[in-house]
């Protein structure tokens, strides 16, 4: 018996039978991607299959019984989802916890400008990204905006095959002998982070309209949405990558696609719930709370976020319908347990000196589980005490999901956070669990798929236990 920790390959062990059902959650997983483009999108998919599996909303239910299935809007951008369980819900609830927000570009509240005979919308990034990474790459527009009435219009541009796409144009090699003297961090100005809208000129625009490529957007936005320029300021409207999500190389083993940080676990929290619920039945012991939040990549700042007392607000109504009145929601959370469902930095091929081998993730090697996050001396790290970390690996080998334990990085070499820490502070004992990726926070992110349904069996067994 040898007594060395060694990372398994999933491909090599699996069965033929557990390698296709592998590739057929990838490829739901891979469809629901591509769907769930903006936080409001990733909510809509998420409830569309939440109802197609017995959910209903919370509002609905006056009485929860064991086996009850519900779910909870905060605002259109998050989204809580419980099945009742037979214990009492003071004995603590077992939740899964991920974010449904991407790195992306955001316009600016007066976004529309002209230069040079053509139209562009002036952006601001979002989250943690390279810029460079962004320019000269298809972009689709999503999001909604309010006009005057307040009617809420939905906003949807580069999905079809037959729709344009956007881009922002970089600066050819030839005249960028001064932009390339730049660090990476300099060399992209994010004020010329402009997107590509229009080049057309409103032949019908009067001869003192001085904008008229400008004019004819406005038009156009106009005829198709009915909005005028001063609703922009009333919008949430982002620019993606346009790509579709695809198995990347000869072998299919991975999957690239924009947004897996974090909709990745998001999805296999969902599934995983959905899943322990019909394989449980009525015999489901703790309640279990499934979360996908909003936010988590400026700080988990705002009301759709983790930090949100929305959540308090639902932990509430739970204890109020299951007529548990005179429960304190602090002893629920201290009795709780939790996987913060995010993912984690891959072993880069050619970058393997930014990562501690022994302690990063490879590919392929199941779902990480990450002690701490954070940088530095563990700073803003949420630290998991021992006797959890025993708990949630021996839950796994129980369930056969394969793991393996990680940490982000290197000392010294960055690091980074999740929602772990604000569940910590409620009292909840919580772990780091997710999918390793390459190129996070790129346009194109970079997953193995046995480790993406590794992720599913590990939740769906959490929400067992």
């Amino acid at each position: 018996m040898s007594l060395k920790y060694e990372k398994k390959d999933i491909y090599s062990t699996l069965s033929q039978e557990e390698l296709d059902n592998a590739n057929g959650y990838a490829k739901s997983y891979m469809s629901f991607l591509d769907k769930a483009r903006t936080e409001y999108l990733a909510v809509e998919e998420a409830v569309a299959i939440l109802e197609n599996n017995g959910f209903i909303s919370l509002d609905e239910k006056q009485v929860l019984e064991p086996g009850d299935r519900v779910y909870f809007i905060n605002k259109d951008k998050s989204l809580y989802i419980c099945v009742i369980g037979n214990e009492s819900i003071v004995n603590g609830l077992n939740i899964v916890g991920a974010h449904i927000d991407s790195p992306r570009l955001d316009i600016k509240p007066m976004p529309l400008i002209e230069k040079s005979g053509t139209a562009l919308f002036k952006t601001q990034y979002y989250g943690g990204i390279k810029k460079y990474q962004w320019m000269s790459i298809p972009l689709a527009m999503y999001g909604v905006i309010y006009n005057k009435d307040g009617e809420k219009i939905k906003i949807s541009i580069g999905e079809n095959d037959d729709d344009p796409v956007f881009t922002i144009a970089d600066l050819l090699p030839h005249l960028a002998k001064d932009q390339m003297k730049a660090n990476a961090n300099d060399f992209i100005d994010p004020e010329k982070m402009s997107v590509l809208v229009g080049s057309l000129k409103d032949k019908e625009a009067d001869e003192k309209v001085t904008e008229k490529v400008k004019q004819n957007i406005l038009k156009i936005l106009n005829a198709k949405y009915g909005i005028e320029e001063i609703d922009f300021a009333r919008s949430e409207i982002s620019f993606v990558p346009a790509f579709k999500t695809k198995f990347i190389g000869l072998d299919r083993g991975l999957i690239g696609g924009y947004g897996q940080d974090d909709r990745v676990c998001a999805y296999a929290t969902i599934r995983g719930l959905i899943d322990a619920a019909d394989e449980l039945g009525d015999s489901i012991k703790k309640t279990s709370v499934a979360m996908i939040v909003d936010k988590e990549e400026i700080g988990s700042i705002g009301t759709t976020s983790m930090s949100s007392r929305a959540f308090d607000m639902f932990v509430n109504k739970l204890i109020e319908k299951t007529n548990s009145m005179g429960v304190d929601k602090l002893e629920v959370y201290y009795n709780s347990k939790v996987l913060s469902a995010d993912v984690t930095a891959g072993i880069s091929p050619e970058y393997e000196e930014v990562s501690d081998i022994q302690n990063g993730s490879m590919l392929g090697c199941g779902i990480s589980i990450e002690k701490y996050t954070g940088s530095g001396g563990k700073y803003n790290a949420s630290d998991a005490n021992a006797s959890y970390m025993s708990k949630v690996m021996s839950l796994f080998d129980r369930n056969n999901v394969m793991y393996q334990v990680g940490t982000l990085g290197k000392i010294g070499k960055g690091g980074g956070g999740t929602i772990a820490y604000i569940l910590a502070d409620k009292g909840c004992e919580v772990v780091d669990c997710g999918t390793p990726v390459l190129a996070m926070h790129s346009p194109y992110e970079v997953t193995s798929k046995y480790d993406v349904y590794m992720t599913y069996l590990a939740y769906k067994a959490f929400y067992k236990e």
